[in-house]
C-alpha cells in the first residue's frame, strides 16, 4: 500500500515537473514574441535541455568573432596603367560585419581610383600611379591576411631578339625571333610582320626562309580581360635575297710573258665578310686558293685559259653560281710603236691644233711616254698627245709604250714640227673720199706683208661681201671695187687671209668705213632766235648747215633774190617790218664738176608791232580738284615763240619761268589765284598779264565697301556679293576690287557691274577666300582714291560637315531614359538642322539639338543630321555619320513578403523585400510608402513594425545602380496588413490557455491534498501511472507528452490559418528553418533542446 502511494506520488511529481516545463516553454515564447526585433536578432539565448529530476538555469554563448580572409579577384598583383586590382574579404559566419580596407597600415576611403562595393567586401584598385602600390588587408574584428599590389609607372615594353641577327639572308635559311617582357607576368604575344599580325607565342620561328619572309618584324604583349597591351617592341628588319654571282674582275688578260695578272672574285654588298672562294681554271678547281683575288706574278704560255671563280657561306651552306669566264692570252714579245701626225703640214702655223698618235697594235693597257727633242713630257702620259701649237713648239717628236714594271716597248721615229706665227693683211683706201655719194666709184685693196698662196675674204659690218652688180674682186679677192657706190654699199669694211686645204684664217685687218648719201646734198637753214614772229627791236640770224664732206661754199636767198652775202651765218641786228619775208640757201663745191645742193627749207620772218597778251588754261578742267592730283596751268602766247613766263600767286611772284606751272601731288595749301606774264628768252620784250585763275583744292573721298550677301564665311558653289561707293558724286567714279593686295580679274565666276561698284561670285571657290578692298577711280582724270577698309572672305575647301553626338552616350538605352542628339558644326552661321531616323526625316526641331524627353522601344533606329541654309540658294551639307541607339524595355521592381506564418508569434516586424525581375545585375533599392520616399539606407530588405507603420500603407520600391539602366521601373504596390492586432489576439489566447492550465494545476493540488483515500493493505498494489524519466527513456512504448501536444495537424494549422486570413504563402529561409527545426524536434522524440531565433 505504502509503495502504491510512493509510486502515486512519484508519477505525480513527474507530471508536475512536465507541466511546469511546458508553462516555461510558453512563457519563454511569449517573452520572445514581446521584444523588439533589435533584441530578437543581437541578442543569442538557448535553453539547455532540463533533467527530469531538477530545473537548470539558461545560459548565453558569445561565439568567437572570426578572422577575415583576403582573396585576389583579379588576375594578379603587379599591374600597369589602367588596369585594375580587386581584392575581396570574406568573413565567414555573417554578413554584417563592417569591414575596413587598410594599405601598408593606413586606412584607406575611396577615391575615383579606390572603389569599393556596397557591403565594402570588394575592394576595387585602379592603377593610375605608383602612390597606389603597398600591403593591402582587411578588418572586421580581427586583421586578414595582406596582399603587397606592386604599381608600375609605364606601360612595359617588349624586347625583339632575332637569332641569327643577320641584315641579309638567303633562301632556306632558318630564322628565330624571341619576344620578351621583363616585368610581370602572364603575358600572351603577338607578332608582327608589316603591320600584319601573324600570331600568338612568345617565340616565332620561320624554319626555311623566302622572299615574301622579307620585311619588318615587332611584337607585342597583351594580358587580361581589358586586353591590356604594351608598347612594341622596336623593329627588326630581315632581307632575303637570292645568293649572289660573283663577278670576276680582272686590270688585263692579254698580257706578256712574266707579267702579273690579278684576278677578283667580287660579290657584290652582301653584308657578310665569312665568304670563301674558289677558283676554276677550264673549269677545272684550282687547289689551295679560297681567297677572293687571285695573282698570277710571272705569267707564262701555260696560263693561258678561262678562269671563273665561285662563293661560299660554309657556316650557313650558301653556295653562289659560277662568275663570268675571262680569258687569259699570253704574247712572247713586245711590240715597237707607230708615231703619227694629224694634220702633217709643213710648217704649221701658231694657233692650229697638232695631234700626235701613238699606236701599239698587240694587248691593251699600254702607258706611254712622250718625248720633244729628246726629253720627257711629264703631263703626256695617253696614247694621244694633242695641243694647240706656239711659236716654242717646234722641234723633235717621238714616244714609246710600257706596261706594269717589266715590259716596254723601244722608243718610235721622230717627227719634226715647224711652227710659224700667222700674219695679218693690211687694208688700204684707194680712191679720195671715204663718204661719197651715188654714181661715185670706190677701190680698196687688201695684202699680206709675206708668204704666198693666201687668197681673201671681204666683211661690211661682219658680213661676208659678196661679189654682185656695182661690186667685183680680182682673182685671189685683194682688191674690192664698187663701180657705183649706193646707200647699200655704206658700211665698215675689213679683210681677212686664208691658206688654201688648210683651217688658217689671220686676224682681220683694221676696218675702213664708208659712207654713202643716200640722195644728193641738202643743206638746212636755221634761225636764231627761232622765233616766227617777232617785234621792232630784235636781232634775228640766219646759218646754213651742211654737215657732210668738205670745200662747200654758202649762198642766201630772199624771197628768191640771192644775197650779197658769202659766209655761213647772215645776221639782222634790228628788225623791223621790212625785215619780213621768206629767206632759204644753198651749198656747192668743185671746180671741173661742180655739184650743188638742192636748196634749203625756206624759213618765213614775220615782223608784229602789237602788244599780246597771254592766256591762261587748267588742266583738269574741273571746279573741285582733289588733293595728290597734279594740276597743270598753262600760259600762252597766241603770236610767235620762244616766250619765256613769269607766274604769281596771290599776288606774290612765284620761282618759275616755263609756259606751263605743274602741281604734282596737290595739297590744300596750292589753292589760290594764280596769273602769269612773258617775255622773250633771248631779249627784254614782255607782254601784259594774263587773267587770273582761281584753284580749288579737297581732299579724295574714301570709298564706303559694303557686304550684300548674309554670309563672308561660305562654302564652295555659294554666292557672295560685295557693293563699293563714295558717298558724294557716286556716279562720277569707276572701282577696282583687291583681293589680299592684288587686283581681281573677272572670269567665268567673278563679275562686276558697268561701273563696277558691285562684286559678284556666282559661286565661291576656294581661290576666292581673302580680304577684298576696293578703290575708286574717277572717269573723267586719273584720280584714285585710297582703298577702302577691307572685309575677309572665307571659303571652306569643301561642303559642310557635321557631327552628331549623344548624350548621354550609350549605345543602349531602357524605356523613360531622356537622351538628346546634337548636330555640331562649326563653321558659319544661319544653319537650319534636318533630323533623320533611319533615314526618314523628323520633325523640325528649333535650335541644333534633337531631345527624347523619355523614350520608347520605336525610337530604336539610326540617327542622322544635316544641315542647310539660304532661300533662293540653298547649300546643304551632307548627312553627319549615324548614331546608332538601342532601346531595350527598363526592368521593372517586384515586392515580395519574407516574414511567414510561423513567426508571427515570435516577431511584430513585417520584412519586405525589393527585388529586380530578370536581372542578375547588384541593385540598390529606394523604399517609398505612400508616394514618399524613405530615408533609410539604400537595402534590398525593409522592416515594417507597428511604431514606423501604425496605419495600413502602400508601399513601393525601386532598385538603383552605377550602370545603365541605372533604376528600375517601379513595383507595384503593396498593402501591409495590421500585424500588430493578429498578434495581441494570439497573445491573448495563449495567456487564456495558459491561466486555464494554472487553474487547473492548483485545483488538482488542492484535491490532492483534500482528499483522503481508505488505507486497505489487501488492495492489490496499483500500476505507477507516473513514471520519471529515466524510466521513460528505458521504455519504447511510453507516450510522449510533447508529441501527443504538438501533432502534425497542429504545424499544419498554421498555414491553412494564414490563408484564411488572406496573407501570402510563407517561402522565406526563415519557414524552412522551422520546418526543420518541427523535425528534429520530432526526431528526439520530444525532447526540448534549444530555442533559436
Amino acid at each position: 500500500m505504502t509503495r502504491l502511494r510512493n509510486t502515486a506520488s512519484a508519477r505525480a511529481a513527474q507530471w508536475k515537473m512536465w507541466l511546469i516545463r511546458v508553462f516555461l516553454v510558453m512563457y519563454s515564447t511569449a517573452v520572445c514574441g514581446a521584444q523588439n526585433v533589435q533584441d530578437v536578432t543581437t541578442t543569442p539565448f538557448s535553453l539547455t535541455s532540463f533533467e527530469p529530476t531538477s530545473m537548470e538555469a539558461s545560459t548565453v554563448s558569445v561565439p568567437e568573432p572570426p578572422v577575415p580572409s583576403l582573396q585576389l579577384q583579379s588576375g594578379w598583383l603587379d599591374v600597369f596603367p589602367s588596369e585594375k586590382v580587386e581584392l575581396r574579404c570574406n568573413i565567414s559566419g555573417s554578413s554584417d560585419w563592417k569591414i575596413v580596407w587598410h594599405k601598408d597600415g593606413q586606412e584607406q576611403d575611396a577615391d575615383p581610383n579606390l572603389s569599393f562595393s556596397a557591403d565594402r567586401s570588394i575592394l576595387t584598385i585602379t592603377a593610375a600611379a605608383q602612390m597606389y602600390s603597398g600591403s593591402y588587408s582587411c578588418k572586421g574584428q580581427h586583421t586578414s591576411n595582406s596582399l603587397k599590389v606592386t604599381v608600375y609607372q609605364n606601360k612595359p615594353k617588349a624586347t625583339l631578339s632575332q637569332r641569327p641577327n643577320l641584315n641579309k639572308m638567303f633562301p632556306g635559311e632558318s630564322v628565330n625571333f624571341t619576344c620578351l617582357v621583363d616585368v610581370a607576368s602572364e603575358w600572351e604575344y603577338q607578332w608582327y610582320h608589316n603591320g600584319n599580325k601573324i600570331q600568338a607565342q612568345d617565340t616565332y620561328t620561320i624554319p626555311s626562309v623566302d622572299h615574301s619572309n622579307s620585311g619588318e618584324y615587332y611584337c607585342k604583349a597583351k594580358r587580361g580581360k581589358g586586353q591590356f597591351y604594351t608598347e612594341p617592341s622596336e623593329t627588326t628588319s630581315v632581307l632575303v635575297s637570292d645568293p649572289p654571282t660573283p663577278l670576276l674582275l680582272s686590270p688585263r688578260l692579254d698580257v706578256f710573258k712574266d707579267e702579273l695578272v690579278a684576278f677578283v672574285c667580287d660579290v657584290g654588298d652582301v653584308g657578310d665578310p665569312d665568304w670563301m672562294y674558289s677558283w676554276y681554271k677550264n673549269l677545272q678547281k684550282i687547289p689551295d686558293e679560297d681567297e677572293s683575288s687571285l695573282n698570277i706574278t710571272s705569267v707564262t704560255q701555260t696560263d693561258q685559259g678561262d678562269y671563273a671563280c665561285k662563293a661560299h657561306l660554309e657556316d650557313r651552306r650558301v653556295t653562289s653560281g659560277y662568275s663570268n669566264t675571262a680569258t687569259v692570252k699570253v704574247y712572247e714579245n713586245t711590240p715597237e710603236p707607230t708615231l703619227s701626225q694629224v694634220p702633217d703640214f709643213t710648217p704649221m702655223y701658231v694657233g692650229e691644233t697638232v695631234n700626235f698618235t701613238c699606236t701599239v697594235n698587240m694587248s691593251s693597257g699600254w702607258k706611254y711616254q712622250w718625248y720633244e727633242n729628246g726629253q720627257n713630257i711629264p703631263s703626256a702620259t695617253g696614247k694621244t698627245y694633242s695641243f694647240p701649237l706656239s711659236l716654242s713648239d717646234g722641234g723633235n717628236y717621238s714616244c714609246k709604250a710600257t706596261r706594269g714594271e717589266t715590259t716596254s716597248t723601244s722608243q718610235s721615229a721622230e717627227i719634226q714640227l715647224s711652227v710659224h706665227e700667222i700674219p695679218v693683211p693690211h687694208l688700204e683706201n684707194m680712191t679720195q673720199w671715204l663718204d661719197v655719194f651715188p654714181t661715185e666709184s670706190v677701190k680698196l685693196s687688201c695684202g699680206m706683208q709675206r708668204g704666198s698662196g693666201w687668197t681673201y675674204t671681204w666683211y661690211k659690218a661682219g658680213e661676208k661681201v659678196k661679189p654682185y652688180d656695182a661690186v667685183s674682186f680680182d682673182p685671189d679677192g685683194s682688191t674690192l671695187s664698187i663701180s657705183s657706190a649706193s646707200a647699200k654699199h655704206e658700211g665698215p669694211y675689213k679683210c681677212r687671209g686664208h691658206l688654201q686645204d688648210r683651217s688658217i684664217s689671220s686676224q682681220t685687218s683694221s676696218k675702213l668705213t664708208l659712207t654713202v648719201y643716200a640722195k644728193t646734198p641738202s643743206v638746212v637753214l636755221t634761225q636764231d632766235p627761232e622765233y616766227k614772229v617777232m617785234f621792232p627791236g630784235e636781232s634775228v640770224s640766219f646759218s646754213c648747215h651742211f654737215n657732210v664732206s668738205s670745200g662747200w661754199g654758202f649762198l642766201y636767198y630772199k624771197n628768191h633774190n640771192q644775197l650779197n652775202h658769202a659766209g655761213i651765218k647772215y645776221s639782222i641786228n634790228s628788225t623791223g617790218p621790212s625785215d619780213g619775208g621768206s629767206y632759204t640757201c644753198q651749198v656747192k663745191r668743185g671746180r671741173d664738176q661742180v655739184l650743188s645742193s638742192n636748196p634749203s627749207q625756206a624759213i618765213l620772218l614775220d615782223v608784229k608791232e602789237e602788244h599780246p597778251k597771254p592766256v591762261m588754261t587748267q588742266e583738269p578742267k574741273a571746279d573741285k580738284v582733289y588733293v595728290g592730283e597734279s594740276v597743270s596751268l598753262d600760259c600762252k602766247v597766241e603770236i610767235s615763240s620762244g616766250w619765256e613766263y613769269l607766274w604769281n600767286k596771290d599776288g606774290v611772284a612765284l620761282p618759275h619761268k616755263s609756259r606751263t606751272f605743274k602741281i604734282h601731288n596737290a595739297s590744300s595749301s596750292d589753292s589760290g589765284s594764280y596769273e602769269c606774264t612773258a617775255k622773250r628768252e633771248k631779249s627784254t620784250y614782255q607782254t601784259q598779264h594774263s587773267k587770273r585763275q582761281s584753284l580749288q583744292i579737297s581732299e579724295i573721298p574714301v570709298p564706303q565697301l559694303k557686304q550684300m550677301t548674309q554670309w563672308l564665311d561660305v562654302f564652295p558653289s555659294e554666292s557672295v556679293k560685295l557693293s563699293c561707293g563714295m558717298a558724294e558724286g557716286i556716279s562720277d567714279w569707276t572701282y577696282t576690287w583687291y583681293k589680299d593686295v592684288q587686283k581681281v580679274q573677272a572670269d567665268d565666276t567673278v563679275s562686276f557691274d558697268s561701273d563696277a561698284r558691285t562684286l559678284s561670285i556666282s559661286s565661291a571657290a576656294a581661290k576666292h577666300a581673302g580680304r577684298y578692298s576696293c578703290s575708286g577711280k574717277l572717269k573723267s582724270r586719273p584720280v584714285n582714291s585710297i582703298s577702302s577698309s577691307g572685309l575677309t572672305l572665307s571659303v571652306y575647301d569643301t561642303k559642310p560637315r557635321v557631327t552628331l553626338m549623344q548624350k548621354p552616350e550609350y549605345d543602349v538605352m531602357h524605356t523613360l531614359d531622356s537622351v538628346s542628339f546634337s548636330c555640331h558644326i562649326n563653321v558659319s552661321s544661319g544653319w537650319e538642322y534636318l533630323w533623320y531616323k533611319d533615314g526618314t526625316p523628323l520633325p523640325l526641331q528649333s535650335g541644333h539639338n534633337y531631345n527624347i524627353s523619355s523614350v520608347v522601344t520605336k525610337n530604336t533606329g539610326s540617327y542622322t543630321c544635316q544641315v542647310k541654309r539660304g532661300v533662293v540658294e540653298i547649300l546643304q551639307s551632307n548627312q553627319s555619320p549615324a548614331v546608332k541607339l538601342k532601346i531595350l524595355e527598363r526592368p521593372k521592381a517586384n515586392i515580395l513578403l519574407l516574414t511567414g506564418w510561423s513567426e508571427v508569434f515570435a516577431t511584430d516586424i513585417l520584412v519586405l523585400r525589393c527585388e529586380v525581375q530578370a536581372s542578375n545585375d547588384k541593385w540598390n533599392y529606394t523604399w517609398f510608402r505612400e508616394g514618399n520616399p524613405i530615408d533609410l539606407l539604400t537595402s534590398e530588405k525593409h522592416f515594417v513594425t507597428p511604431q514606423n507603420d501604425p496605419k495600413q500603407s502602400l508601399y513601393t520600391c525601386q532598385g538603383n545602380r552605377n550602370g545603365q539602366p541605372s533604376y528600375s521601373k517601379p513595383s507595384d504596390s503593396f498593402k501591409t496588413k495590421n500585424l500588430l492586432l493578429k498578434r495581441r489576439v494570439l497573445l491573448s489566447i495563449s495567456g487564456c490557455l495558459f491561466f486555464g492550465l494554472i487553474a487547473v494545476l492548483l485545483g488538482c493540488i488542492v484535491l490532492r491534498f483534500i482528499r483522503k483515500p481508505a488505507v486497505d493493505d489487501d488492495k492489490p498494489e496499483e500500476e505507477n501511472l507516473f513514471l520519471t524519466m529515466a524510466q521513460l527513456k528505458d521504455r519504447s512504448d511510453a507516450p510522449d507528452p510533447m508529441v501527443e501536444y504538438i501533432t502534425d495537424e497542429g504545424l499544419n494549422a498554421l498555414p491553412k490559418e494564414a490563408d484564411e486570413n488572406g496573407t501570402l504563402p510563407i517561402t522565406t529561409e526563415e519557414g524552412e528553418a522551422l520546418t526543420t527545426e518541427s523535425v528534429d524536434t520530432e526526431e528526439n522524440k520530444g525532447g526540448l533542446v534549444s530555442f533559436k531565433q
